[in-house]
């Protein structure tokens, strides 16, 4: 099972026919999937749920379906356990980017964090997760897929927002802040946090 979120709505990919949802089923065509981003974007719909009985190819033949843009991430934490955070679209946010052409995931998200908040040094620990939403762009429904990695780093100098990219803040932020910045966050943002074993240290 997979979600994607559209307009912070869930579409589940799912290879399990659900019971009681009978007007949000749609089966894993390209007409069908358009209809139910359609009517999650536009809120019409609470929650959708895309079937195809391959569990293991649900993933890949919905994304033949639309056009996808592959990003990198961090969740950057330095040795105080803070977290750093951007501000964009009046919104917190964690730093991310597109990946180039000839570029891996991991230098993606390294360079996308240094350009938009100025922290150096950083580190990958270890890969977190992969979310994924869908956005409009130039009137077309496109999918983002985001993996994001656990940074560390000891910089502790300027955090400088990259304003060309509508950034306006970043902040470092420890556990009271954090969770402040959620209630005003994206749910695949909120979803990075589950994993409490992060925050063990900050408890």
């Amino acid at each position: 099972m997979y979600e994607v979120f559209v307009n912070e709505s869930p579409l589940i990919l799912t290879n399990e026919r659900p019971k009681k949802a009978k007007e949000n089923l749609f089966e894993l065509d390209g007409d069908s999937i358009m209809q139910a981003i359609g009517l999650l974007s536009k809120k019409k719909l609470k929650k959708a749920y895309l079937y195809h009985p391959d569990g293991d190819k649900i993933l890949k033949l919905f994304m033949h379906k639309i056009p996808v843009i592959v990003a990198g991430g961090g969740l950057v934490v330095n040795p105080k356990g803070k977290v750093l955070f951007i501000k964009r679209n009046g919104k917190w946010d964690l730093p991310k980017g597109k990946v180039d052409k000839g570029e891996t995931i991991e230098s993606a998200a390294i360079r996308e964090v240094e350009e938009e908040t100025g922290v150096t040094g950083l580190t990958i620990d270890r890969f977190l997760k992969t979310t994924y939403h869908v956005f409009k762009r130039n009137g077309e429904y496109r999918l983002k897929q985001t993996h994001w990695f656990v940074m560390s780093t000891a910089y502790d100098g300027k955090l400088v927002a990259e304003k060309s990219e509508g950034i306006v803040k970043v902040r470092w932020k420890g556990p009271k802040k954090i969770k402040k910045a959620l209630q005003n966050s994206y749910m695949n943002i909120k979803i990075l946090f589950d994993d409490t074993s992060l925050f063990d240290q900050n408890s």
